[in-house]
């Protein structure tokens, strides 16, 4: 097995948006008056967009709102706080330029594919990725491999000869049930729980400390 690919998570490894994601979400809840529950956060990490509309919608603020209503509701929401500031996580960019320089690169993101373009041209490295794929244009999200598998096929590489680098729970998951070498980068907010972690090959507290040369080490 050769490393041949490296396929980056989004939210919570290029740039650090669960809190906004958490603190917009809770928000509409409460606007809703609806009830966030103790273990809402946790499982909304990873869904797809259609997933956690549905999930809101149902569950927390008694279908006051469609489905479809919430996911629009909210990513306008999320679209105005991008455009006021966005958290790059710490060498966010220069990790992608570093990679690119030696591996084609894909992208698995949760969030909705107006957000991901958002993000990467603001960025700056839309063309360094040769695919990208949101979980809202696949059947199920994470910790589903639907994402991960897409990007695999995208790029046309075997899963097994890609890393993917994920910080959740379900990210973890999903990257490993597709198959590819799990890469984690924990956000120290949302720690991955135990379990998911031990699925990682290779763990790095930061990108910063993280290389292409790393990663390739483990996967051989």
């Amino acid at each position: 097995m050769a490393l041949e690919a490296i396929v980056f998570d989004m939210d919570g490894v290029l740039i650090d948006t669960e809190p906004v994601w958490e603190e917009v979400r809770r928000g509409y809840v409460d606007e809703m008056g609806g009830r966030w529950q103790p273990d809402t956060q946790d499982r909304l990490m990873g869904m797809s967009t259609r997933e956690w509309a549905v999930y809101l919608s149902e569950d927390l603020i008694d279908g006051k709102r469609t489905p479809e209503e919430v996911a629009s509701d909210v990513i306008d929401r999320m679209s105005a706080r991008y455009a006021e500031h966005l958290p790059l996580m710490p060498e966010a960019v220069e990790t992608v330029r570093a990679f690119a320089e030696s591996y084609p690169l894909g992208l698995a993101s949760s969030s909705p594919r107006r957000l991901i373009d958002v993000v990467l041209d603001h960025m700056g490295v839309t063309a360094l990725f040769h695919s990208t794929v949101s979980t809202e244009e696949v059947e199920r999200g994470k910790p589903a491999p639907d994402g991960y598998a897409a990007v695999a096929a995208l790029l046309g590489i075997a899963p097994e000869n890609c890393a993917a680098i994920e910080d959740s729970s379900n990210g973890l998951r999903s990257a490993a049930a597709a198959g590819m070498t799990v890469i984690a980068v924990p956000h120290p907010r949302y720690p991955p729980a135990p379990d998911a972690l031990a699925l990682a090959t290779l763990v790095s507290p930061t990108l910063a400390e993280l290389t292409a040369k790393a990663i390739a080490d483990v996967v051989r």
